[in-house]
């Protein structure tokens, strides 16, 4: 029997059960959209989180002193290793394998003013690669700290993009006005671009001011660096750079090279890691809930498809008796099972995708702070897969019945 009329007579038998094939063709539709809605739901949330810790920077290691935890060298455990300006220089020289390194004086005892408003912010020292390590970009018509800033002490300041709004009441036409920092005129150079950023060690970036090490040094005089932050050249040597960080400074100022207390290390590629991990665990953990659905309409398939195979017992056994194989009877049945799931999966893919076409109006609060979802390639894959399961197993066992049955009985029937 050619195809074309197989689907007629399936149509047939639908028609005849039409409140049952609505129902089916509803459980694979809401199924179909739960899996789709619940894994772009996911893919957002994950995207969305990896945009918001490439705020901090990428693969960026913040690096503080801290205090000895063992006796080393005649020393008693409890020093204070504090960090200096030149030990930047020291590492990079003595680890290739850190691609940018920048030393970062802080303070917050200086008072920023504006023609609007006064603040007392971060005034965050740095050198000019800093820029890359931390992703820090400035707007169009500005430009950061450079090496002529550092050897002649400029004062020039690059400010985030909310502290001057809040100083001068606007983020245009600001580079090139004043900003007195302590009541020392600084020219600003740059306003760092808006950015979403859900991580920090001192303060966002929006709300800091960026000058030179060299000119922080000479008006605020700190003797030690906050801290210092490097990039890896790959994040495959962060754990091979850390023992050399320890080992290095180890030297210079005598604690134990395994004294892990002596040195603060954050890794924030190490923390991107876990959360990948972590978000590939919840993305499992939805799709698992969102096919539960989808075996309920599953469920709902093989019902209807076993009320097919008694209707047309006696067209089986016309088959079986003119040569039809079994083969033949459970591919038709399967077939046909593909068919109503594809019919109700290609409704919920359609109303799925317009469902996240609408999220993405979504307020822009609530965007930065769990994503939208978002159809990507692996969700349609997932989706595929689960529905070519639901199909298999909701078509075998009616096509495996069919496929049995005695064409003597049949023809009986």
């Amino acid at each position: 029997m050619h195809l074309s009329t197989n689907l007629k007579l399936l149509f047939s038998d639908l028609r005849a059960q039409k409140l049952r094939t609505l129902l089916t063709i509803f459980g694979i539709m809401w199924g179909t959209m739960s899996v789709i809605l619940l894994l772009a739901f996911g893919t957002g949330v994950e995207k969305q989180n990896i945009k918001n810790m490439a705020g901090i920077g990428d693969g960026v290691v913040i690096l503080w002193g801290g205090k000895t935890g063992m006796p080393f060298n005649g020393f008693n455990k409890g020093r204070d290793i504090r960090l200096k300006y030149e030990d930047a220089q020291l590492l990079r020289r003595e680890i290739p394998e850190i691609g940018l390194i920048s030393p970062e004086y802080s303070t917050y005892n200086a008072r920023v003013r504006g023609p609007e408003n006064v603040d007392q912010t971060n005034i965050t020292g740095i050198i000019p690669e800093y820029e890359d390590i931390r992703n820090i970009f400035v707007q169009a018509g500005g430009r950061f700290i450079t090496d002529h800033d550092m050897q002649n002490n400029v004062r020039a300041a690059v400010i985030g993009d909310k502290i001057c709004k809040f100083l001068f009441g606007s983020t245009e036409n600001i580079v090139g006005e004043t900003v007195e920092i302590n009541k020392i005129p600084f020219v600003i150079v740059g306003i760092t671009q808006k950015k979403v950023q859900n991580s920090n060690y001192n303060t966002r970036d929006e709300n800091r001011v960026f000058i030179p090490a060299t000119t922080f040094n000479a008006i605020f005089g700190h003797k030690y660096v906050a801290n210092i932050v490097y990039k890896p050249v790959s994040p495959l040597f962060s754990e091979s750079i850390e023992s050399r960080v320890y080992e290095t400074l180890g030297k210079k100022y005598i604690f134990n090279p395994a004294d892990e207390d002596a040195l603060w290390i954050w890794d924030t590629a190490e923390f991107q890691q876990i959360f990948v991990a972590f978000m590939l665990g919840f993305k499992i953990f939805l799709g698992i809930i969102g096919s539960f659905t989808l075996t309920v309409g599953g469920v709902g398939v093989a019902n209807i498809m076993y009320v097919v195979v008694r209707e047309r017992t006696k067209e089986i056994g016309i088959k079986r008796a003119v040569g039809a194989r079994r083969r033949n009877i459970l591919f038709q049945f399967i077939f046909e099972t593909f068919i109503i799931v594809t019919i109700g999966a290609v409704i919920g893919f359609a109303m799925a995708a317009g469902l996240v076409e609408i999220l993405q109006m979504l307020p822009e609060e609530m965007v930065e702070a769990v994503g939208t979802p978002q159809l990507s390639t692996s969700v349609a894959i997932i989706s595929i897969i689960l529905l070519g399961l639901v199909a298999l197993f909701a078509g075998y066992f009616p096509a495996r019945r069919a496929s049995v049955i005695d064409p003597v009985d049949a023809l009986r029937t």
